[in-house]
């Protein structure tokens, strides 16, 4: 079987494709996988480092603005959209896939498109909680739609198409138990652990709250353990941490890192991640029953993070704080009541739990083995 994956963008579009890219090779060893991404994605960077050959069209995102450059832009992209459409029957006829999955991005449209023409069976997965345009606009020609939440079917215009598969997760994130984990990391008393990450480069304004956060803890007599990854922002950090009159060396409960590169044992360890909400954190959260307090990037497209912490928010999952009424003292006080009640994040997790599609990957790899037989190539 030949399976064409193609995403772009984000990690929480990448990931999905190559945990489903995994598990195909892993039940078939014959199976030939392509990617397909966008000329300069961060696709042509992480796909390869995962062992799988990719190849780009050159398409281009549309803006939502009418300011002179953003109609240049868009103007560029209609051209880039005839471009990419020629690209993508080459590739297809080169090929010759028996099934075409899009997993996100805007490089998933004229390949998924372009097979859905053909009569290829088409699949595509969607993160988040509510359909970004690519998605939204291929859900009208794809055989099927995967979302990650029940919650998310009212979002399309043909919900018969749409399958509640979960979001694939890497399954290191299950390989340790609470106990496990935390022995791993060397923590020996029973104070809770809390987890502080913005994103894998950081978030200046969230770094600086998590120093104040930090300086409260100190001040408080460090009464739970802390693991913070501070990204590209490490070094303004730590020296905002000095300007606070905070010695880490005096504070060894404390953990400032640059990048968490065990995060599957950190999350494990973790009493409570203060996160983003991007799609594959929210997966993963979702899939081992964490409580968190979710501070959504303002900065993204139509404001999706928001839509997915909202689903694990009203699920009683997560705390939903929006960033604009985020200091570093609210997240302390939201962070340190939920730390000290048990009995709060024993609720959240259960409530996760009742969520989770904890084998997605097979759920997804079922429904595209389905998909593909009823193909007939």
């Amino acid at each position: 079987m030949n399976v064409l994956f193609t995403c772009g963008g984000t990690a929480g579009h990448i990931n999905p494709a190559v945990a489903l890219a995994r598990l195909f090779q892993l039940r078939d060893p014959d199976c030939k996988v392509l990617f397909v991404g966008a000329d300069g994605g961060m696709e042509n960077r992480l796909v390869p480092k995962e062992g799988y050959e990719i190849r780009t069209v050159t398409i281009t995102n549309f803006r939502r603005s009418f300011t002179p450059a953003a109609i240049g832009h868009n103007v560029k992209t209609v051209f880039n959209m005839g471009r990419s459409k020629r690209q993508a029957d080459r590739i297809l006829k080169d090929f010759q896939p028996d099934l075409v999955v899009g997993t996100g991005g805007y490089a998933s449209y004229p390949i998924v498109h372009a097979a859905a023409a053909r009569g290829i069976p088409t699949a595509v997965h969607e993160s988040n909680a509510v359909p970004g345009l690519t998605t939204k606009a291929l859900s009208k020609v794809v055989d099927v739609v995967m979302v990650g939440f029940e919650e998310s079917r009212s979002h399309y215009e043909h919900p018969e198409k749409v399958v509640v598969t979960g979001t694939p997760v890497r399954g290191d994130f299950f390989q340790y138990t609470r106990k496990e984990a935390r022995a791993k990391l060397g923590l020996e008393d029973d104070r809770p652990l809390v987890l502080s990450v913005w994103g894998s480069l950081g978030a200046l304004v969230m770094n600086r709250q998590t120093a104040d956060f930090i300086a409260r803890e100190c001040r408080e007599g460090e009464p739970f353990h802390h693991i913070h990854s501070a990204g590209r922002d490490y070094s303004a950090v730590c020296k905002t941490l000095e300007a606070l009159g905070v010695d880490l060396k005096a504070h060894p409960g404390i953990d400032v890192r640059e990048y968490i590169y065990d995060m599957p044992v950190v999350m494990a360890a973790a009493d409570l991640v203060l996160c983003r909400a991007g799609a594959s954190t929210i997966a993963e959260l979702t899939a081992i029953a964490k409580p968190s307090v979710l501070v959504p990037s303002p900065n993204v497209v139509a404001d999706h993070q928001t839509k997915n912490a909202q689903v694990l928010a009203q699920a009683g999952g997560a705390v939903l704080l929006p960033e604009k009424e985020c200091s570093g003292e609210k997240l302390y006080q939201v962070a340190s009541d939920l730390l000290t009640h048990k009995e709060k994040r024993d609720a959240m997790g259960a409530a996760l739990r009742r969520m989770a599609v904890p084998d997605a990957g097979e759920q997804i790899y079922r429904t595209l083995i389905q998909l593909a037989h009823k193909g007939g190539r």
